[in-house]
Protein backbone atom coordinates (compact mmCIF):
# COMPACT_ATOMS: atom_id res chain seq x y z
CA UNK A 1 0.00 0.00 0.00
CA UNK A 2 1.88 2.84 -1.39
CA UNK A 3 1.71 6.29 0.58
CA UNK A 4 -1.13 8.36 0.45
CA UNK A 5 -1.55 12.06 0.44
CA UNK A 6 -4.20 12.12 3.12
CA UNK A 7 -4.27 16.01 3.10
CA UNK A 8 -8.38 15.56 2.48
CA UNK A 9 -8.64 13.16 5.24
CA UNK A 10 -10.20 15.86 7.34
CA UNK A 11 -13.63 17.22 8.53
CA UNK A 12 -15.20 19.71 7.16
CA UNK A 13 -15.09 21.83 10.10
CA UNK A 14 -11.63 22.06 10.30
CA UNK A 15 -11.11 23.66 6.96
CA UNK A 16 -13.41 25.64 7.66
CA UNK A 17 -12.22 27.01 10.87
CA UNK A 18 -8.56 27.08 9.09
CA UNK A 19 -10.37 29.67 6.94
CA UNK A 20 -11.41 31.62 9.76
CA UNK A 21 -8.48 32.23 11.73
CA UNK A 22 -6.88 32.43 8.10
CA UNK A 23 -9.12 35.82 7.58
CA UNK A 24 -8.73 37.13 10.87
CA UNK A 25 -5.06 36.90 11.40
CA UNK A 26 -4.62 34.63 13.57
CA UNK A 27 -2.16 32.44 13.28
CA UNK A 28 -0.94 31.53 17.25
CA UNK A 29 1.16 29.11 17.81
CA UNK A 30 -1.03 26.56 20.13
CA UNK A 31 -0.55 23.14 21.86
CA UNK A 32 -3.05 20.86 21.14
CA UNK A 33 -3.05 17.26 23.27
CA UNK A 34 -4.55 14.04 21.63
CA UNK A 35 -5.18 11.84 24.51
CA UNK A 36 -8.05 9.10 25.49
CA UNK A 37 -10.12 9.13 29.13
CA UNK A 38 -10.96 5.43 29.04
CA UNK A 39 -9.30 2.15 28.89
CA UNK A 40 -10.56 0.05 26.00
CA UNK A 41 -12.51 -2.78 27.34
CA UNK A 42 -12.90 -1.78 30.71
CA UNK A 43 -8.85 -3.08 31.07
CA UNK A 44 -6.27 -1.35 33.01
CA UNK A 45 -4.09 0.02 30.23
CA UNK A 46 -3.41 0.66 26.52
CA UNK A 47 -1.07 0.44 24.06
CA UNK A 48 0.31 3.06 21.94
CA UNK A 49 0.02 2.42 18.28
CA UNK A 50 0.09 4.26 15.10
CA UNK A 51 2.52 6.72 14.99
CA UNK A 52 4.61 5.85 11.92
CA UNK A 53 1.41 6.25 9.98
CA UNK A 54 0.96 9.42 11.45
CA UNK A 55 4.49 10.67 10.58
CA UNK A 56 3.78 9.59 6.87
CA UNK A 57 0.75 11.48 6.55
CA UNK A 58 2.48 15.01 8.33
CA UNK A 59 5.47 14.27 5.85
CA UNK A 60 3.10 14.26 2.93
CA UNK A 61 1.01 16.69 4.05
CA UNK A 62 0.68 19.05 0.89
CA UNK A 63 -3.01 20.21 -1.27
CA UNK A 64 -2.20 18.92 -4.67
CA UNK A 65 -3.85 21.11 -7.63
CA UNK A 66 -6.86 18.37 -7.62
CA UNK A 67 -7.66 18.96 -3.70
CA UNK A 68 -7.27 22.72 -4.45
CA UNK A 69 -9.62 22.80 -7.08
CA UNK A 70 -12.21 20.48 -5.20
CA UNK A 71 -12.39 22.61 -2.30
CA UNK A 72 -13.04 25.64 -4.91
CA UNK A 73 -15.76 23.70 -6.06
CA UNK A 74 -17.47 23.34 -2.89
CA UNK A 75 -18.09 26.99 -2.67
CA UNK A 76 -17.35 27.81 0.72
CA UNK A 77 -13.99 29.01 0.65
CA UNK A 78 -12.48 32.12 -0.93
CA UNK A 79 -9.72 32.29 -3.46
CA UNK A 80 -6.75 33.99 -1.07
CA UNK A 81 -7.35 31.06 1.58
CA UNK A 82 -7.19 28.47 -1.08
CA UNK A 83 -3.98 29.96 -2.84
CA UNK A 84 -2.61 30.11 1.18
CA UNK A 85 -3.78 26.01 0.91
CA UNK A 86 -1.74 25.74 -2.14
CA UNK A 87 1.42 26.48 -0.79
CA UNK A 88 0.63 24.81 2.53
CA UNK A 89 3.51 22.87 4.48
CA UNK A 90 3.11 21.51 8.35
CA UNK A 91 6.02 24.10 10.22
CA UNK A 92 5.15 22.93 13.66
CA UNK A 93 6.91 20.41 16.42
CA UNK A 94 5.58 17.21 17.22
CA UNK A 95 6.08 15.24 20.23
CA UNK A 96 4.97 11.56 21.08
CA UNK A 97 4.66 8.39 23.21
CA UNK A 98 6.46 5.94 21.38
CA UNK A 99 4.31 2.90 19.98
CA UNK A 100 4.33 -0.05 22.07
CA UNK A 101 4.70 1.76 25.25
CA UNK A 102 1.94 1.42 27.93
CA UNK A 103 -0.56 4.20 28.46
CA UNK A 104 -3.67 5.59 30.35
CA UNK A 105 -6.43 7.91 30.46
CA UNK A 106 -5.95 11.52 30.01
CA UNK A 107 -1.90 11.23 28.89
CA UNK A 108 -1.18 13.01 25.57
CA UNK A 109 -0.14 10.16 23.32
CA UNK A 110 0.69 13.18 20.78
CA UNK A 111 1.31 16.82 21.62
CA UNK A 112 1.34 19.28 18.51
CA UNK A 113 2.75 22.78 19.39
CA UNK A 114 2.18 25.10 15.66
CA UNK A 115 0.54 27.19 14.52
CA UNK A 116 -3.38 27.28 14.72
CA UNK A 117 -4.15 26.61 11.39
CA UNK A 118 -1.66 23.83 10.97
CA UNK A 119 -2.78 22.39 14.26
CA UNK A 120 -6.34 22.45 13.63
CA UNK A 121 -6.18 20.99 10.28
CA UNK A 122 -3.97 17.98 11.28
CA UNK A 123 -6.77 16.91 14.41
CA UNK A 124 -8.53 14.58 12.32
CA UNK A 125 -5.92 12.63 10.88
CA UNK A 126 -4.17 11.99 13.84
CA UNK A 127 -6.96 10.63 15.78
CA UNK A 128 -8.31 8.53 13.09
CA UNK A 129 -4.93 6.74 13.07
CA UNK A 130 -4.26 6.47 16.53
CA UNK A 131 -7.60 5.74 17.48
CA UNK A 132 -7.23 2.93 15.47
CA UNK A 133 -4.06 1.05 15.81
CA UNK A 134 -4.08 1.68 19.45
CA UNK A 135 -7.50 0.03 19.85
CA UNK A 136 -6.30 -3.04 18.14
CA UNK A 137 -2.63 -2.91 19.39
CA UNK A 138 -4.75 -3.16 23.18
CA UNK A 139 -7.05 -5.77 22.19
CA UNK A 140 -4.45 -8.00 21.02
CA UNK A 141 -1.93 -7.59 23.78
CA UNK A 142 -5.39 -8.57 26.21
CA UNK A 143 -5.82 -11.80 24.02
CA UNK A 144 -1.94 -12.69 23.79
CA UNK A 145 -2.14 -12.17 27.79
CA UNK A 146 -5.18 -14.76 27.64
CA UNK A 147 -2.84 -17.80 25.66
CA UNK A 148 -0.21 -17.36 28.82
CA UNK A 149 2.51 -17.68 26.25
CA UNK A 150 0.92 -19.80 23.18
CA UNK A 151 0.96 -18.33 20.28
CA UNK A 152 -1.67 -16.00 18.72
CA UNK A 153 -2.46 -15.25 14.90
CA UNK A 154 -4.25 -12.44 13.32
CA UNK A 155 -7.03 -14.01 11.36
CA UNK A 156 -9.01 -11.41 10.46
CA UNK A 157 -8.50 -9.55 7.26
CA UNK A 158 -11.68 -10.73 6.03
CA UNK A 159 -14.25 -9.84 8.74
CA UNK A 160 -11.95 -5.79 9.03
CA UNK A 161 -14.04 -2.85 7.97
CA UNK A 162 -12.02 -2.26 4.94
CA UNK A 163 -9.06 -2.89 3.42
CA UNK A 164 -7.12 -0.17 5.44
CA UNK A 165 -8.50 -1.38 9.05
CA UNK A 166 -7.22 -5.42 7.66
CA UNK A 167 -3.84 -3.83 6.85
CA UNK A 168 -3.30 -1.63 9.76
CA UNK A 169 -4.68 -3.94 11.97
CA UNK A 170 -2.67 -6.31 11.47
CA UNK A 171 -0.16 -3.83 12.17
CA UNK A 172 -0.73 -2.97 14.81
CA UNK A 173 -2.20 -6.93 16.15
CA UNK A 174 1.23 -7.67 15.62
CA UNK A 175 2.59 -4.84 18.13
CA UNK A 176 -0.26 -5.86 20.34
CA UNK A 177 2.38 -9.38 20.41
CA UNK A 178 0.81 -11.82 17.95
CA UNK A 179 3.13 -14.01 16.14
CA UNK A 180 2.26 -13.45 13.15
CA UNK A 181 -0.96 -12.40 10.35
CA UNK A 182 -2.83 -14.24 7.52
CA UNK A 183 -2.64 -11.09 6.27
CA UNK A 184 -0.28 -11.14 3.04
CA UNK A 185 -0.16 -7.25 2.10
CA UNK A 186 0.31 -6.56 5.51
CA UNK A 187 3.64 -9.10 5.53
CA UNK A 188 4.74 -7.17 2.56
CA UNK A 189 4.31 -3.53 4.11
CA UNK A 190 5.50 -4.42 7.37
CA UNK A 191 7.86 -7.15 7.36
CA UNK A 192 6.19 -9.42 9.80
CA UNK A 193 5.52 -13.71 9.49
CA UNK A 194 2.37 -14.66 7.46
CA UNK A 195 1.14 -17.94 8.15
CA UNK A 196 -2.13 -19.55 7.60
CA UNK A 197 -3.62 -23.38 6.69
CA UNK A 198 -6.20 -24.19 4.30
CA UNK A 199 -9.62 -24.24 4.37
CA UNK A 200 -12.42 -26.42 5.01
CA UNK A 201 -13.47 -26.22 0.94
CA UNK A 202 -10.05 -27.58 0.31
CA UNK A 203 -11.21 -31.22 1.81
CA UNK A 204 -15.12 -30.00 0.60
CA UNK A 205 -13.04 -30.07 -3.10
CA UNK A 206 -11.47 -33.92 -3.00
CA UNK A 207 -13.32 -37.42 -3.32
CA UNK A 208 -12.88 -37.71 0.58
CA UNK A 209 -10.86 -36.19 3.40
CA UNK A 210 -8.20 -38.42 3.64
CA UNK A 211 -6.60 -37.36 0.20
CA UNK A 212 -7.59 -33.60 0.69
CA UNK A 213 -4.91 -34.49 3.59
CA UNK A 214 -2.49 -36.41 1.74
CA UNK A 215 -2.24 -33.89 -0.84
CA UNK A 216 -1.85 -30.94 1.55
CA UNK A 217 0.95 -32.83 3.69
CA UNK A 218 2.56 -33.25 -0.16
CA UNK A 219 2.76 -29.95 -0.77
CA UNK A 220 3.65 -28.81 2.32
CA UNK A 221 5.34 -31.33 4.54
CA UNK A 222 7.51 -29.25 6.65
CA UNK A 223 4.31 -27.32 7.42
CA UNK A 224 1.27 -29.74 7.83
CA UNK A 225 -1.34 -27.97 9.55
CA UNK A 226 -4.79 -30.33 9.14
CA UNK A 227 -8.12 -28.82 9.24
CA UNK A 228 -10.16 -31.62 10.99
CA UNK A 229 -13.89 -30.40 11.69
CA UNK A 230 -14.98 -30.25 8.09
CA UNK A 231 -17.34 -34.05 8.64
CA UNK A 232 -16.74 -35.19 11.70
CA UNK A 233 -13.63 -33.99 14.21
CA UNK A 234 -12.66 -36.98 15.89
CA UNK A 235 -14.31 -40.24 14.07
CA UNK A 236 -13.08 -38.78 10.77
CA UNK A 237 -10.70 -35.93 11.27
CA UNK A 238 -8.29 -36.36 13.46
CA UNK A 239 -7.99 -40.44 12.53
CA UNK A 240 -7.23 -39.22 8.74
CA UNK A 241 -4.72 -36.58 10.33
CA UNK A 242 -3.07 -39.61 12.43
CA UNK A 243 -2.75 -41.43 8.89
CA UNK A 244 -1.26 -39.18 7.20
CA UNK A 245 1.11 -38.34 10.00
CA UNK A 246 2.19 -42.06 9.86
CA UNK A 247 2.84 -42.08 6.82
CA UNK A 248 5.44 -39.10 6.97
CA UNK A 249 6.85 -40.83 9.59
CA UNK A 250 7.48 -44.54 7.71
CA UNK A 251 8.38 -42.51 4.56
CA UNK A 252 11.28 -40.91 6.11
CA UNK A 253 9.79 -37.16 6.07
CA UNK A 254 11.06 -35.06 9.40
CA UNK A 255 7.44 -34.00 11.43
CA UNK A 256 8.87 -30.69 12.51
CA UNK A 257 5.78 -28.05 11.97
CA UNK A 258 2.94 -30.39 12.31
CA UNK A 259 -0.58 -30.92 13.83
CA UNK A 260 -4.33 -29.66 13.04
CA UNK A 261 -6.46 -27.11 13.63
CA UNK A 262 -10.19 -27.02 15.48
CA UNK A 263 -12.58 -24.27 13.61
CA UNK A 264 -15.90 -26.10 15.44
CA UNK A 265 -17.59 -27.29 18.76
CA UNK A 266 -16.48 -27.93 22.30
CA UNK A 267 -13.01 -26.43 21.53
CA UNK A 268 -11.90 -27.47 25.34
CA UNK A 269 -13.95 -31.07 25.09
CA UNK A 270 -12.51 -32.06 21.38
CA UNK A 271 -8.66 -31.01 22.19
CA UNK A 272 -8.77 -32.82 25.37
CA UNK A 273 -9.93 -36.20 23.36
CA UNK A 274 -7.62 -35.12 19.86
CA UNK A 275 -4.44 -35.05 22.47
CA UNK A 276 -4.93 -38.38 23.65
CA UNK A 277 -5.82 -39.66 20.21
CA UNK A 278 -2.32 -37.96 18.65
CA UNK A 279 -0.50 -38.90 22.33
CA UNK A 280 -1.60 -42.60 21.88
CA UNK A 281 -0.69 -42.87 17.86
CA UNK A 282 2.69 -41.44 18.74
CA UNK A 283 2.39 -37.61 18.43
CA UNK A 284 3.01 -36.22 21.16
CA UNK A 285 4.76 -33.10 20.20
CA UNK A 286 1.70 -32.54 17.09
CA UNK A 287 0.50 -29.26 18.29
CA UNK A 288 -3.28 -28.14 18.60
CA UNK A 289 -4.48 -24.90 17.09
CA UNK A 290 -8.09 -23.74 17.39
CA UNK A 291 -10.17 -20.89 15.80
CA UNK A 292 -13.62 -20.22 16.08
CA UNK A 293 -14.53 -16.63 17.14
CA UNK A 294 -12.27 -16.43 19.66
CA UNK A 295 -11.29 -13.30 22.00
CA UNK A 296 -9.52 -13.30 25.31
CA UNK A 297 -12.25 -14.20 27.82
CA UNK A 298 -12.86 -17.50 25.69
CA UNK A 299 -9.18 -17.97 25.47
CA UNK A 300 -9.46 -17.63 29.16
CA UNK A 301 -11.89 -19.57 29.90
CA UNK A 302 -10.73 -22.64 27.65
CA UNK A 303 -7.47 -22.68 29.17
CA UNK A 304 -9.34 -22.22 33.02
CA UNK A 305 -10.72 -25.77 31.40
CA UNK A 306 -7.52 -27.62 30.96
CA UNK A 307 -7.67 -27.56 27.09
CA UNK A 308 -4.89 -29.06 25.29
CA UNK A 309 -4.32 -25.80 22.74
CA UNK A 310 -1.47 -24.23 22.30
CA UNK A 311 -2.03 -22.29 19.60
CA UNK A 312 -4.75 -19.99 18.33
CA UNK A 313 -6.29 -18.00 15.48
CA UNK A 314 -8.33 -14.75 16.37
CA UNK A 315 -10.68 -13.01 13.54
CA UNK A 316 -13.39 -11.07 13.99
CA UNK A 317 -13.27 -10.31 17.52
CA UNK A 318 -9.60 -9.15 17.74
CA UNK A 319 -9.70 -7.36 14.22
CA UNK A 320 -12.81 -5.07 15.00
CA UNK A 321 -12.10 -5.19 18.57
CA UNK A 322 -15.37 -6.42 18.87
CA UNK A 323 -16.88 -5.89 22.34
CA UNK A 324 -15.02 -2.29 21.90
CA UNK A 325 -15.14 -0.69 18.55
CA UNK A 326 -13.71 2.34 19.61
CA UNK A 327 -10.63 4.24 21.30
CA UNK A 328 -12.31 7.15 22.06
CA UNK A 329 -9.10 9.47 21.97
CA UNK A 330 -9.57 13.19 21.75
CA UNK A 331 -8.15 16.49 20.71
CA UNK A 332 -7.85 19.50 22.89
CA UNK A 333 -6.54 22.87 23.28
CA UNK A 334 -4.41 23.17 26.14
CA UNK A 335 -2.28 26.55 25.54
CA UNK A 336 -2.17 29.30 23.58
CA UNK A 337 1.95 31.11 23.20
CA UNK A 338 2.68 34.82 23.80
CA UNK A 339 3.82 36.20 20.80
CA UNK A 340 5.88 38.28 22.82
CA UNK A 341 6.84 36.80 25.84
CA UNK A 342 6.88 33.06 24.31
CA UNK A 343 5.60 31.97 27.61
CA UNK A 344 2.24 29.51 26.59
CA UNK A 345 -1.06 30.52 28.40
CA UNK A 346 -2.88 27.33 29.85
CA UNK A 347 -6.68 26.86 28.18
CA UNK A 348 -8.69 24.73 29.77
CA UNK A 349 -12.12 23.01 28.57
CA UNK A 350 -14.93 22.70 31.41
CA UNK A 351 -17.91 20.29 31.33
CA UNK A 352 -20.43 18.69 33.05
CA UNK A 353 -18.54 15.50 33.13
CA UNK A 354 -15.45 15.84 35.46
CA UNK A 355 -14.02 13.41 33.37
CA UNK A 356 -14.27 15.57 30.58
CA UNK A 357 -12.24 18.89 32.17
CA UNK A 358 -8.85 18.66 30.14
CA UNK A 359 -5.62 19.50 31.96
CA UNK A 360 -4.61 22.88 30.70
CA UNK A 361 -0.83 24.07 29.66
CA UNK A 362 2.36 22.72 27.69
CA UNK A 363 2.56 18.91 29.22
CA UNK A 364 5.04 16.32 29.30
CA UNK A 365 4.47 12.79 31.04
CA UNK A 366 6.95 10.99 33.71
CA UNK A 367 6.64 7.60 33.93
CA UNK A 368 7.68 6.32 37.63
CA UNK A 369 9.05 2.76 38.60
CA UNK A 370 9.88 0.59 41.68
CA UNK A 371 13.29 0.70 41.45
CA UNK A 372 13.73 -2.83 42.73
CA UNK A 373 10.48 -4.59 40.97
CA UNK A 374 10.75 -2.08 37.75
CA UNK A 375 6.84 -2.12 38.20
CA UNK A 376 4.70 0.81 37.24
CA UNK A 377 3.98 2.42 40.29
CA UNK A 378 2.35 5.98 38.91
CA UNK A 379 2.17 8.07 35.76
CA UNK A 380 3.02 11.97 36.35
CA UNK A 381 1.23 14.58 34.13
CA UNK A 382 3.37 18.00 34.45
CA UNK A 383 4.08 21.10 32.70
CA UNK A 384 7.15 20.41 29.95
CA UNK A 385 9.63 22.87 31.89
CA UNK A 386 9.29 20.73 35.40
CA UNK A 387 12.21 18.27 36.33
CA UNK A 388 12.35 16.20 39.36
CA UNK A 389 14.69 14.64 41.32
CA UNK A 390 15.27 10.99 41.89
CA UNK A 391 16.99 11.52 45.45
CA UNK A 392 14.06 13.61 46.46
CA UNK A 393 10.84 12.26 48.46
CA UNK A 394 7.82 12.18 45.86
CA UNK A 395 4.08 12.95 46.69
CA UNK A 396 1.85 12.11 44.57
CA UNK A 397 -2.53 12.32 44.36
CA UNK A 398 -5.30 11.73 42.88
CA UNK A 399 -6.25 14.95 40.68
CA UNK A 400 -9.92 13.97 40.93
CA UNK A 401 -10.13 12.82 44.79
CA UNK A 402 -7.28 14.85 46.12
CA UNK A 403 -7.29 13.09 49.79
CA UNK A 404 -5.42 10.04 48.35
CA UNK A 405 -1.87 10.67 48.70
CA UNK A 406 1.08 8.26 48.62
CA UNK A 407 4.79 9.54 48.77
CA UNK A 408 7.22 7.38 47.36
CA UNK A 409 10.94 8.11 48.94
CA UNK A 410 14.15 8.94 47.94
CA UNK A 411 15.99 6.13 46.02
CA UNK A 412 12.81 3.82 45.61
CA UNK A 413 12.28 5.01 42.39
CA UNK A 414 12.90 5.72 39.04
CA UNK A 415 11.86 8.26 36.51
CA UNK A 416 11.67 7.93 32.57
CA UNK A 417 9.60 10.92 30.77
CA UNK A 418 7.57 9.77 27.92
CA UNK A 419 6.70 12.00 25.40
CA UNK A 420 9.92 11.84 22.35
CA UNK A 421 10.13 15.21 20.11
CA UNK A 422 9.35 13.69 16.53
CA UNK A 423 8.93 16.72 14.20
CA UNK A 424 10.78 19.98 14.58
CA UNK A 425 10.23 23.16 12.77
CA UNK A 426 8.00 20.67 10.83
CA UNK A 427 10.98 18.40 9.78
CA UNK A 428 11.00 14.81 10.94
CA UNK A 429 13.58 13.87 13.58
CA UNK A 430 12.17 10.69 14.45
CA UNK A 431 13.01 7.11 13.22
CA UNK A 432 10.56 4.46 13.71
CA UNK A 433 11.85 0.96 14.89
CA UNK A 434 10.44 -2.23 12.93
CA UNK A 435 6.69 -3.87 13.29
CA UNK A 436 8.93 -6.61 14.94
CA UNK A 437 10.92 -4.60 16.97
CA UNK A 438 8.10 -2.21 18.23
CA UNK A 439 6.57 -5.89 19.28
CA UNK A 440 9.80 -6.43 21.71
CA UNK A 441 9.34 -3.53 23.20
CA UNK A 442 5.64 -3.90 23.72
CA UNK A 443 6.92 -7.00 25.67
CA UNK A 444 9.09 -5.34 27.90
CA UNK A 445 6.50 -2.89 28.28
CA UNK A 446 3.97 -4.96 29.35
CA UNK A 447 6.09 -7.01 31.57
CA UNK A 448 6.25 -3.30 33.82
CA UNK A 449 2.53 -3.98 34.25
CA UNK A 450 1.33 -5.85 38.28
CA UNK A 451 -0.55 -8.65 37.06
CA UNK A 452 -3.63 -7.11 39.15
CA UNK A 453 -3.77 -4.03 36.26
CA UNK A 454 -3.80 -6.75 33.32
CA UNK A 455 -6.70 -8.66 34.80
CA UNK A 456 -9.85 -8.49 32.77
CA UNK A 457 -12.40 -8.19 35.64
CA UNK A 458 -11.78 -4.76 37.45
CA UNK A 459 -8.00 -4.40 37.06
CA UNK A 460 -6.13 -2.48 39.00
CA UNK A 461 -5.78 1.63 38.10
CA UNK A 462 -2.34 2.59 37.68
CA UNK A 463 -2.90 6.35 39.29
CA UNK A 464 -1.83 8.94 36.83
CA UNK A 465 -1.54 12.50 39.07
CA UNK A 466 -0.72 16.01 38.59
CA UNK A 467 2.54 17.94 39.47
CA UNK A 468 1.69 19.81 42.39
CA UNK A 469 2.21 22.88 39.61
CA UNK A 470 -0.36 21.88 36.93
CA UNK A 471 -2.54 21.02 39.73
CA UNK A 472 -2.40 24.72 41.39
CA UNK A 473 -2.95 26.43 37.78
CA UNK A 474 -5.78 23.87 36.76
CA UNK A 475 -7.66 24.77 39.73
CA UNK A 476 -6.60 28.58 39.56
CA UNK A 477 -8.01 28.79 36.24
CA UNK A 478 -11.35 26.11 37.50
CA UNK A 479 -12.14 29.44 39.93
CA UNK A 480 -11.84 32.10 37.86
CA UNK A 481 -14.06 30.64 35.03
CA UNK A 482 -16.87 29.59 38.13
CA UNK A 483 -16.47 33.07 39.73
CA UNK A 484 -16.70 34.47 36.92
CA UNK A 485 -19.60 33.13 35.61
CA UNK A 486 -21.43 33.85 38.94
CA UNK A 487 -21.12 37.50 37.59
Amino acid sequence: MSTMNLTLLTDFYELTMMQGYFKNHTDEVVVFDAFYRKNPSDGGFAIAAGLEQVIDYIKNLKFSKDDVDYLRGLGTFDEDFLNYLADFRFTGDIYAIPEGTVVFPREPLVKVIAPIMEAQLVETAILTIINHQSLIATKASRVVYAAKGDGIMEFGLRRAQGPDAGVYGARAAMIGGCVGTSNVLAGQLFDVPVKGTHAHSWIMSFPDEYTAFKKYADLYPDACCLLVDTYDTLKSGVPNAIRIFTEMKEAGIPLKNYGIRLDSGDLAYMSKKARIMLDDAGFKDAFISASSDLDEYLIDSLKAQGCKITSWGVGTNLITSKDCPAFGGVYKLAAIQDSKTGEFIPKIKLSENTEKITNPGNKTIYRIYDKTVKKIKADLIALADETFDEGNDMIIFDPLETWKKTKIHAGTFTLRELLVPVFKNGECIYTSPSVMEIRDYCKQELDTLWDETKRFVNPHDVYVDLSDKLFGIKSELLEKMSMDALK
